[in-house]
């Protein structure tokens, strides 16, 4: 028997638009009717560039660039309009190719993981029944922590939730505001390209693997260090 102490067992903490459901350009066209409510015409790609962020950042970044200000309840209001429209639409959100494989392959080998996600409950818990998930799947959403990405409360409370050290853990995420979460919370990132960023921004945010999308990922897990004892 050896002396040297066993690695800790690794763990992983997904975010859930554009990672595990293909739900991105969804909430992009969802930001862009609520704005439009409201009279702020956009253009799609500056939303899609701001998808990932917590919902307020998300607000006063697109406020800032059109330099029009709102008040609290206006923004809530944005946020509230925004679920809406979304619900609207997720009868066409569908699971990334692997997803669900990928989540029970980790299973099987007794790797914890938990769900981390920006989206509120309301919305965020939809996803469950798509990826084949029980109710009591281990998942943060926004309404659990003080402030969503690109702070990293949400993978510190995910650690938490299955009882990791965040050293220990890989934070899987398609934007570069995931990435920057994990390297604020001292996890690793991977970057998938299923949201829509290209593999120089995940790499340059810090991504230490890029893979295509959830099933990749499923096919090289060795790379990442997980196997069967």
């Amino acid at each position: 028997m050896s002396d040297f102490p066993q690695a800790p067992t690794p763990a992983f903490l997904f975010d859930l638009d554009g990672t595990l459901i293909d739900s991105v350009y969804q909430h992009v066209i969802a930001w862009r009717q609520a704005l439009s409510s409201m009279g702020i015409d956009l253009s799609v790609w500056r939303i899609h560039r701001r998808i990932g962020m917590s919902g307020g950042l998300f607000v006063s970044a697109l406020l800032r660039e059109t330099g029009l200000k709102l008040s609290r309840e206006q923004i809530e209001q944005l946020q509230t309009t925004h679920m809406e429209a979304y619900e609207q639409q997720v009868h066409s959100v569908k699971p990334l190719p692997g997803a669900a494989e990928l989540l029970s392959e980790l299973t099987v080998r007794g790797v914890p993981w938990a769900i981390a996600t920006s989206g509120y409950a309301r919305t965020a818990r939809l996803a469950l029944g798509m990826l084949g998930l029980p109710e009591d799947t281990p998942m943060v959403t926004r309404d659990l922590v003080r402030r969503a990405k690109p702070d990293p409360d949400l993978f510190l409370a995910g650690a938490a939730l299955v009882r990791v050290d965040p050293a220990h853990a890989m934070v899987v995420g398609d934007s570069v505001w995931d990435l920057l979460a994990a390297r604020r919370a001292g996890a690793l990132g991977i970057g998938l390209l299923s949201g829509g960023y290209g593999r120089d921004e995940l790499e340059r945010a810090g991504a230490f693997r890029v893979y295509a999308d959830p099933a990749d990922m499923l096919a090289r897990l060795d790379e990442l260090g997980v196997r069967f004892d």
